[in-house]
C-alpha cells in the first residue's frame, strides 16, 4: 500500500479500537490510540504484510488492524478471552447493521437458497486464490457442509504468535448466522483458532 492507503486504513479501523477502549473505561485513551496507530503503520509497511496481502478474497488490511489491536491489548496484560470480548464489542456497530440486513432476508422462504449460493461463491473464491484449504465441501440441496484444514486468517495470526485470538474472525460466522434463524441452522463443530479443523454445517430448517 502507498502512504495514502495506509493512512486511510488506519483512520478506518482505529475507531473500532477506540470503541473497545471506551467500553472498557481504559485510561489515557489518546496515548493508547497513538501507540496502536504507530504499530499498525509499522505492520502495514512490513515485509510480512506484503507476503500476506496476496489473497483477493481476504481483507488482509482489516486482519492486520485486528492483530494490532490484539498485540496492544496483550501488552497491557489482558487475557485472550478478554481481548476477544473487547475487540468484538468494539466492532459491534459494524456487525449490527449486517445482522439486521440478514434478519430481513431471514423472513423469506428463499433464504436458504441464498445462503447456499453465498457459500458456493465463497468456496470458489477461496479455492481460486488459495486462502483456504477445504478437505471436504458438500453443497447439497438442504445442507452445506465443509471441513477446512488450513485458513490464512489463522496462519496470519499464528505468524504473530497469537493464533487463539483468531477466534475473533472465526466467530464472525456465528455472528452472521445469528441473523438467520427461521430457515437456517448453523452448526459449528470446531474451528481452527483452537482446534485441528473448521467443521461447519449449514442446514435448511
Amino acid at each position: 500500500m502507498n502512504n495514502k492507503e495506509v493512512d486511510k486504513n488506519i483512520r478506518l479501523y482505529s475507531k473500532y479500537y477506540r470503541n473497545a477502549l471506551i467500553n472498557e473505561n481504559v485510561n489515557d485513551i489518546e496515548k493508547c490510540m497513538a501507540s496502536y496507530e504507530a504499530r499498525l503503520k509499522r505492520m502495514y509497511n512490513s515485509e510480512e504484510f506484503g507476503k500476506h496481502n496476496v489473497y483477493p478474497s481476504t481483507n488482509v488490511s482489516f486482519v492486520y488492524a485486528v492483530i494490532a489491536m490484539c498485540l496492544e491489548l496483550k501488552e497491557k496484560g489482558y487475557a485472550d478471552d478478554k481481548i476477544v470480548t473487547m475487540v468484538e464489542k468494539g466492532m459491534e456497530d459494524c456487525w449490527s447493521t449486517f445482522v439486521k440486513i440478514l434478519r430481513v432476508i431471514d423472513r423469506f422462504s428463499f433464504c436458504f437458497p441464498i445462503v447456499r449460493l453465498w457459500n458456493k461463491s465463497d468456496h470458489a473464491d477461496r479455492v481460486k486464490d488459495g486462502s483456504i484449504t477445504y478437505d471436504n465441501f458438500k453443497l447439497g440441496k438442504d445442507k452445506v457442509e465443509y471441513y477446512i484444514s488450513k485458513c490464512m486468517y489463522v496462519e496470519i495470526f499464528s505468524s504473530y504468535g497469537i493464533r487463539p485470538l483468531c477466534k475473533i474472525f472465526c466467530n464472525t460466522d456465528r455472528i452472521a448466522y445469528s441473523g438467520l434463524t427461521r430457515h437456517v441452522e448453523f452448526v459449528r463443530h470446531s474451528d481452527l483458532s483452537d482446534g485441528e479443523a473448521c467443521f461447519d454445517e449449514i442446514i435448511r430448517k
